[in-house]
């Protein structure tokens, strides 16, 4: 990484070369090293990095120089100290959970998550004496209320899913440090081209490498962008002995998804205000949800915090279940899939998908309606979208 240090604000340099390694083949794209296992000069040497005595490979399980280049890189973009790659978004938040909290502690976390990250934490994390509040995204009274001698967490999604609500993560990291807790920020939606949590005082950055850091929805992935001490003491133990690693070939995938992350999401911001704007005009719709539009709620905290708006739009129409499932059903340029992040547009109901396993109490609470539809915007012309969306309305 060295190579780069003079360029550490040039996001789409650090993409393209951060954590790069070449071997005496001088290949040009970063390799991969598929390999289950490393070899040692002698039973000296296995033995002492086995015991973590002498730096280098011993299994790809949790050392692999594919996925170390990737977590560098990553690590890079963000900011932050260090990574761990993981083998999903999922399985970053439960390695994160698994290294820092144990039975009696105390997780602050916002309703407005994705609704594996609420199973996660109410149906299965819970069983091993782990207590959860759930509190308002932006309600930062409800956060400080919620606050307990024995709480270590605070964990949020900004832009929120679905419905792109933007937490002050200034705000809340000065409220988590006041109670000796860490600020936990799943940057999924903006990824570091749009946000950097850590420079806003969070201490922990989630990342669900399957959407945006790919880019095109071909691989499964995670990552824990983190403190050098936290990731060494206390993630990779657990990345070490549970498993829940990052395959070298994901790595790989991630990152030449990583060295056009920054055009691409440009475009996705681009497309995305257009088909905002266009939406908001329509009789159909009853609202829409997007940042970077001027009556969304927490616009002018997005404007400060974000370097633009992402890619993600929800919006209502004016009927029930059946009038939401007609509109996503005469769709033809946009699958319907649960992922985000594509290179095509998506239209998800997360009602019935994304959020269906969460109680219908907790749906109602975050806004989430039978009539919700979500949409990814991916590479396509913005007029093809526009003319999709007009006929799946009219139809």
């Amino acid at each position: 990484m060295n190579a780069i240090n003079d360029f550490d604000d040039a996001l789409s340099t650090i993409a393209c070369h951060a954590g790069s390694l070449q071997s005496a083949e001088f290949e040009n794209s970063d390799p991969i090293f598929v390999t289950s296992s490393f070899s040692f000069e002698n039973a000296a040497q296995a033995a002492a990095r086995f015991s973590g005595n002498e730096p280098g490979n011993v299994y790809s399980r949790f050392t692999n120089p594919t996925v170390r280049t990737f977590e560098q890189r990553l690590a890079a973009l963000e900011g932050g100290e260090c990574a761990v790659g993981t083998a999903s978004g999922m399985s970053a938040i439960m390695t994160l959970c698994l290294g820092v909290l144990a039975a009696g502690d105390h997780v602050v976390c916002s309703y407005s998550v994705f609704g594996s990250t609420i199973n996660l934490f109410k149906n299965i994390l819970a069983n091993f004496s782990i207590e959860f509040t759930f509190v308002d995204l932006i309600d930062l009274e409800a956060w400080k209320g919620a606050v307990r001698p024995n709480t270590k967490l605070f964990f949020l999604e900004t832009p929120s899913n679905p419905l792109t609500e933007v937490a002050d993560i200034g705000a809340l990291s000065a409220l988590a440090h006041e109670s000796d807790s860490l600020l936990v920020v799943d940057n999924c939606f903006c990824t570091p081209i749009l946000q950097r949590p850590l420079s806003h005082g969070a201490d922990i950055v989630i990342h669900s490498a399957t959407k945006y850091l790919d880019g095109q929805g071909r691989c499964v992935g995670g990552a824990i962008v983190a403190p050098e001490a936290m990731v060494e003491e206390k993630l990779i133990p657990v990345m070490r002995s549970g498993g829940a690693s990052m395959s070298p070939f994901n790595a790989w995938v991630f990152l030449k998804g990583l060295e056009t992350l920054s055009i691409r999401i440009q475009q996705h911001c681009r497309a995305a205000g257009t088909v905002a704007a266009w939406l908001e005009e329509q009789d159909q719709i009853k609202r829409v949800y997007y940042p970077g539009l001027a009556n969304h709620p927490q616009h002018d905290l997005a404007s400060r915090q974000q370097n633009g708006y992402g890619g993600v739009v929800a919006f209502e129409v004016d009927g029930d279940r059946d009038r939401a499932w007609r509109v996503i059903d005469s769709l033809r340029l946009f699958s319907i899939t649960g992922n985000l992040g594509d290179t095509r547009s998506i239209v998800t109901h997360p009602a019935t998908t994304t959020h269906s396993r969460v109680s219908a109490e907790d749906r109602a609470r975050s806004g989430i309606g039978d009539d919700l539809i979500r949409l990814s915007i991916g590479l396509e012309e913005p007029e093809d979208l526009l003319a999709d969306l007009a006929q799946a309305l009219s139809s």
